[in-house]
């Protein structure tokens, strides 16, 4: 069976990016379906293919896989060539410690700055817990960068894992013209400059067109 990745639109869907990133990164042949959110059939319409009525799910010969992280760490196992995770063993537990932040925290940032990559406007204040989640975001891509930095523009020299998973921060970071030091800006446009973070993005502009 191919590889085939359910998700929500790709204007919104911060969740779905993170796996689908890491599918293009296998090189593999596979296909995705959006479904769109926040509709009267959405979650009959997840059913069909997730018990949990959410986005991401991966169909695939060994079943189906729910969960962003699940989904990457399949990944991992199935795509060993691919060095998803960063080949150093220091360096793949601060990118998986990393993740896990990501997967489980910043709920404040989640909240008040949701991810749409239509948008192009600050707020007009952001809330105490919200930059406290910025504030923290901008160190650890810092703490990342600093052993890697020789190796490569993103947090770990190359492409991984951890860039799918703060990819949506990225863009909800600029979309809400975010003030930042420069190293972080420089980091979020490595990954506008990444050739599959770009084909996600026209394709979510197409989607706003449609």
């Amino acid at each position: 069976m191919s590889l085939h990745l359910i998700i929500g639109d790709k204007r919104y869907s911060s969740w779905s990016l993170r796996p689908w990133l890491v599918l293009a990164m296998t090189g593999a042949a596979y296909t995705d379906q959006v479904i769109r959110l926040n509709q009267p059939e959405t979650r009959e319409q997840i059913l069909q293919f997730s018990p949990t009525g959410k986005v991401p799910a991966l169909q695939c010969e060994h079943g189906t896989i729910i969960d962003s992280l699940a989904i990457c760490e399949y990944l991992v196992e199935r795509f060993p060539e691919a060095d998803l995770w960063p080949r150093d063993i220091a360096a793949r537990a601060q990118a998986r410690s990393a993740c896990a932040q990501m997967h489980s925290g910043f709920m404040s940032l989640r909240s008040n700055m949701p991810m749409d990559l239509h948008r192009d406007q600050a707020l007009e204040v952001i809330p105490v817990d919200t930059q406290y989640d910025i504030d923290r975001i901008v160190a650890l891509w810092a703490e990342c960068r600093a052993a890697s930095a020789e190796n490569g523009p993103f947090l770990f020299g190359q492409p991984s894992i951890a860039d799918a998973f703060f990819a949506p921060v990225a863009i909800r970071l600029r979309g809400y013209r975010v003030a930042l030091p420069a190293e972080a800006l420089a980091y979020i446009e490595t990954l506008y400059q990444w050739p599959a973070f770009q084909r996600w993005q026209q394709a979510a502009l197409q989607e706003v067109e449609a």
